[in-house]
């Protein structure tokens, strides 16, 4: 029997690795939502992708039953991913929701994406209750943990949950406190209005749109009509249903549910996440800002419309991906897409591997320059073929993201090395809790979407945790970069950069290319050039084969006669020289 009092709708936010997956599993359990012999861990982890990276990209509903004593409620959880370049995700989950719990690793404490995230929450006036988790691990600092959380929501001490997701202890506990705080969904009345908050795509029911409802209820009977707010468009959906986490049909969604509607679309860009089912608009949504651009190419020229098509689909289940056609006279048509970090745009190269059998060429990244003409008129830029061909500019400007680093106390030093290396400008720097430290920099994007991360952690033992958003612009010197291999400039490794880091970059460029190129029946020569003269140079030596092996004994001059019929072929294949550079070098080229 449907009583929206019976409600709640809540998410779980975290920072990457404090065991967020598992303690979903442990709900599920206990729940009885999944059958004990069908139960897998990371189960709302339904990418392959997910498991063998042990990471949440893609945020999953699930709709849970709970009785707690006569009354037996409905419990619809979002899971969130906990990775940077994946917040996007967390934001538009938050918007369908009454509650999250903040969880924080007892090992780790409160890390920098736990303090974003939960900022997120904020906005969106939540109740947040925190949970402590893996308290069962031997180098678990409970105590200080708690202080931690304390001092970031100004909380009582004794409202701090504490759960071992691993063994299942306290989860109980935890289900008990989402009823107890969370509230239920807010009565309104009025016609059928739900915000779509994510999609997917089915063969045999076009465009599944997974919503959440804010008024009215809807039953898919002959006839009946919804519309999309934004695309103006109507549709008459075939199938209403909720996820446990698998999609099972239902006979209506009522107001404050979670589940989805197959609208029956098949062309994939009408319906948009944050778009509204309904005549009147849910405020809030906010479009990606992606911080990352790649050039994308088909391996195979032909299958550019099946690259473009696959993206499609794909980017009903990543709305944050955003792209455009573009084309290239040397290299044909590609597309221009914008990621929200490295890991999104990797994740996504091999999505489309994996799952629409699309071998694509990466391009390097770059990220998005401004540039003002003499005129006032202002450009957008991207990559090196368009920054060379405005001309009358009076001034470039290049982002800065504001980074909030959390770390150790006694790694304040390579913290500090590591934000000077990369160019960064600490604004601000204090003392946290449990001998940590908080510092805040402005770091050139450009050095932040490389290996930052990496480095970070690296700086840190793993410890260090970073969280960012924009900043400003800034006054930069930019100029081309452009990579010869065998005398032919490839435009996939042209990159544009500031004024003096050109020499260092196009040394490092050309060394790995040395190193990772695979050897031809010719000398191969490997240039790094900007202003049209070589900055940088490697020869890779020719494979060399002992063509004299064949023959014994005789006068010299038949091996003479070989030999000079090999340097007359070699010269051949130097003069029509065009090098076929597999896939895996540019995805090489990506990383730093």
């Amino acid at each position: 029997m449907y009583d929206a009092s019976h409600i709640r709708n809540f998410c779980i936010i975290a920072h990457i690795d404090h065991g967020k997956s598992t303690f979903a599993d442990r709900m599920l359990e206990i729940t009885k939502t999944v059958e004990a012999r069908k139960m897998r861990n990371q189960f709302l982890d339904q990418m392959d992708l997910e498991r063998e990276r042990g990471i949440t990209i893609k945020m999953q509903p699930v709709r849970m039953n709970y009785k707690l004593s006569t009354i037996n409620y409905q419990l619809n959880l979002i899971d969130t991913p906990g990775h940077i370049d994946f917040n996007y995700e967390v934001s538009r989950a938050l918007l369908a929701v009454e509650g999250a719990i903040l969880l924080v690793d007892a090992t780790q404490g409160v890390q920098a994406q736990t303090i974003a995230n939960l900022e997120l929450a904020k906005r969106q006036n939540l109740v947040i209750f925190p949970v402590i988790n893996k308290i069962d691990m031997a180098e678990a600092r409970v105590d200080q943990t708690k202080e931690e959380i304390v001092e970031l929501l100004q909380c009582d001490p004794d409202d701090i949950l504490l759960v071992s997701a691993k063994t299942g202890e306290g989860i109980d506990a935890v289900l008990k406190k989402i009823i107890e705080k969370i509230p239920p969904p807010r009565e309104k009345r009025g016609d059928f209005q739900a915000l779509i908050f994510d999609s997917h795509y089915s063969t045999h029911k076009g465009v599944l749109a997974y919503v959440r409802v804010f008024k009215g209820s809807f039953s898919p009977k002959r006839g009946a009509k919804l519309k999309l707010f934004h695309k103006k468009t109507e549709i008459e959906p075939v199938e209403v249903g909720i996820f446990t986490p698998q999609l099972v049909r239902a006979d209506s969604l009522f107001q404050g549910e979670i589940g989805y509607i197959a609208t029956n679309l098949k062309d994939p860009s009408i319906v948009r996440v944050g778009d509204t089912i309904g005549n009147e608009e849910i405020p809030g949504y906010e479009e990606p800002r992606p911080v990352v651009w790649a050039s994308i190419y088909p391996q195979n020229a032909d299958e550019f419309e099946k690259m473009k098509e696959s993206l499609l689909r794909l980017r009903l289940n990543d709305a944050a991906l955003s792209f455009e056609v573009e084309g290239s006279h040397l290299l044909g048509r590609s597309l221009r897409i914008g990621f929200l970090g490295m890991l999104h745009l990797e994740i996504t190269i091999e999505r489309l591997r994996r799952e629409f059998n699309i071998e694509a060429i990466v391009a390097q990244p770059s990220i998005e320059y401004i540039m003002l003409t003499k005129k006032g008129i202002e450009a957008r830029v991207r990559d090196a073929e368009t920054f060379e061909a405005l001309s009358d500019v009076a001034e470039i400007r290049e982002p800065l993201f504001l980074v909030s680093i959390v770390a150790r106390t006694l790694d304040i030093g390579p913290v500090m090395d590591l934000i000077q290396k990369n160019k960064g400008e600490v604004v601000d720097i204090k003392s946290l809790t449990g001998s940590r430290i908080f510092v805040g920099a402005l770091i050139p994007l450009r050095k932040l979407v490389t290996n930052f991360f990496d480095d970070l952690k690296s700086a840190t033992q793993g410890y260090g945790s970073l969280s960012y958003e924009f900043g400003e612009y800034r006054h930069v010197d930019l100029v081309a970069l452009h990579i010869h291999i065998a005398e032919h400039d490839v435009p996939q490794f042209a990159r544009i950069l500031p004024r003096g880091e050109v020499e260092y970059e196009a040394k490092r460029a050309v060394e790995k290319l040395y190193d990772i190129l695979p050897r031809q029946l010719f000398v191969l020569k490997i240039h790094g050039v900007f202003g049209g003269r070589i900055i940088a140079s490697r020869t890779l030596p020719a494979l060399t084969k002992n063509v004299t092996a064949k023959l014994y004994g005789g006068d010299r001059s038949r091996k003479m006669k070989l030999w000079k019929k090999q340097k007359e072929g070699k010269k051949r294949l130097i003069s029509h020289a065009e090098v076929d550079i597999p896939q895996k070098i540019y995805l090489k080229m990506i990383g730093r």
